[in-house]
């Protein structure tokens, strides 16, 4: 048997690494949208670790793609506005690969 060299040594520990940085970068965007009542719709974002999304864009888009309310979200990772009077969907992006869209179906009642 032989002894490991120090170069695949270094290649080991170097490929371990990054595997626990990419693990420790991983995370999925998160929105969840409620009535507050019939005119007021709430969205809060935020990421499968934990950390919150104040700044990221939240629009409110109708099925014709009109953006019906631009929005970003505020300090405590929310946004609250009034429900379109046409169909819509709201789009909370992230970033690429960091995008979730929520049909107004899907949208729990008061």
């Amino acid at each position: 048997m032989s002894r490991p060299t120090r170069l695949n040594m270094s290649v080991a520990l170097l490929a371990l690494c990054a595997g626990f940085s990419t693990a420790a970068l991983a995370h999925n965007p998160m929105c969840e949208c409620k009535a507050i009542d019939a005119e007021q719709i709430k969205c809060t974002g935020g990421f499968s670790d934990g950390s919150g999304a104040p700044g990221v864009t939240l629009d409110v888009i109708g099925y014709d793609e009109t953006i019906l309310v631009p929005g970003k979200l505020g300090a405590d990772s929310t946004l609250t506005f009034k429900k379109p009077g046409a169909e819509f969907y709201v789009l909370f992006d992230a970033g690429p690969g960091h995008v979730v869209e929520i049909d107004q179906a899907d949208i729990e009642a008061p």
